[in-house]
């Protein structure tokens, strides 16, 4: 008696039935969901009158946006398999840009952003053909253009206007309208919040919509997890990391100018260590340090646990000086979080698929092929 079972219709043996625990520790992003509760909670309990209520909101929204910006770009790059340490830098190179360009050249701000921003794209563009083409690792060149771009802030703005940072850039034409489009402040029941959240929300949707849902995000994976593999099945993993190289650089430049239009200023040492930092919120939000993993929602909450911690350790009376090892305690739980959920994830798949063996359905579903 032949199986009445069609193609179509007959499960494939090579495709494991996963769980919904399974599914949820699967996903990157779980570790820092896990991770934001914890600190929300221990700060609402430490500091109850000031956490809970809109205002605790808006600061910690304020605290995290800039930050979540970057580390939305940083996690993209660190799934593609590279990191760029001169991320935190450029936001401050961008910024002196346009800074120095309208004030210094009476340039319209919109114009004096535009040039910068073409800056930070070339730039961009330098650091990815320069580790794809040589081979050098992405630590060693970003390292190196971090140094270039530090000491050409400090030097040429001391060179143009006599001191280290640049001020007046309220007063150059086309300022009113780039605060009001990059950054400006706006109120919601009563308390203030600056526009730099919606940018946030916005570029993380894009983020997550390319990463999961279009060719480029399975390229991103591909190229992380195995370049030359990628590259041997046509994916254009050369191309893959240029563009991500810019796309980090296009992110410091709007921080950069969103830093200019709020502090109507700019200062050489803006940005630096800062690297580290949207490295950090990258990890705590599921990225690993071998690339080919990690989730951009995971990163805007890794930037989220980071300004809960910040602007916790305010509202507790505590010194600031600890908000770095807080940072670090952070960091280490969240990267054996990763670790264990991940490996959690692939050990019940594993299982369940012996079990199938073991069980002889993947026979029987054989032998009705």
């Amino acid at each position: 008696m032949t199986s009445t079972t069609t193609p179509s219709s007959r499960k494939d043996e090579r495709v494991a039935e996963i769980s919904a625990t399974g599914k949820i520790l699967r996903r990157p992003e779980v570790g820092a969901v896990l991770g934001a509760l914890v600190v929300w909670v221990f700060f609402a309990v430490i500091a109850p009158e000031n956490w809970i209520g809109l205002g605790g909101f808006a600061r910690i929204i304020d605290s995290s946006s800039t930050l979540g910006i970057m580390a939305i770009a940083v996690a993209l790059l660190m799934i593609g398999g590279e990191f760029d340490l001169s991320a935190g830098v450029m936001t401050g190179t961008a910024g002196l840009i346009a800074g120095l360009l309208s004030t210094q050249v009476g340039l319209n701000f919109w114009v004096a952003a535009l040039i910068a921003l073409v800056f930070a794209l070339v730039v961009g563009y330098i650091n990815g053909l320069m580790v794809v083409k040589t081979g050098l690792p992405s630590f060693i060149v970003t390292l190196a253009t971090f140094f270039i771009l530090r000491g050409a802030n400090v030097g040429v703005t001391k060179l143009l206007t006599d001191q280290v940072r640049v001020a007046g850039i309220d007063k150059v034409a086309g300022f009113a309208s780039a605060r009001a489009f990059f950054n400006t402040e706006i109120a919601i029941f009563g308390e203030k919040f600056w526009t730099s959240f919606i940018w946030w929300i916005i570029i993380a949707i894009i983020g997550a919509w390319i990463l999961q849902r279009t060719h480029w995000g399975n390229w991103i994976f591909a190229t992380g997890g195995d370049s030359k593999s990628a590259r041997n099945v046509g994916v254009p993993s050369v191309k893959v990391k240029i563009a991500l190289f810019m796309t980090t650089a296009g992110a410091a430049w709007l921080v950069g100018i969103m830093n200019d239009v709020r502090l109507r200023s700019a200062v050489a040492s803006q940005g630096i260590g800062q690297e580290f930092v949207y490295i950090i919120a990258a990890v705590i939000g599921g990225c690993l340090l071998t690339g080919g993993y990690g989730s951009v929602m995971g990163a805007a909450i890794g930037a989220l646990i980071f300004g809960m911690a910040r602007v916790g350790i305010v509202f507790a009376g505590w010194p600031t000086d600890w908000f770095y090892s807080f940072l670090g305690v952070m960091l280490l739980v969240a990267v054996l979080v990763n670790n264990y959920t991940r490996k959690r994830a692939e050990a019940m798949t594993t299982a369940m698929v012996k079990a199938k063996v073991e069980s002889g359905e993947l026979a029987k579903e054989e032998g009705e092929a």
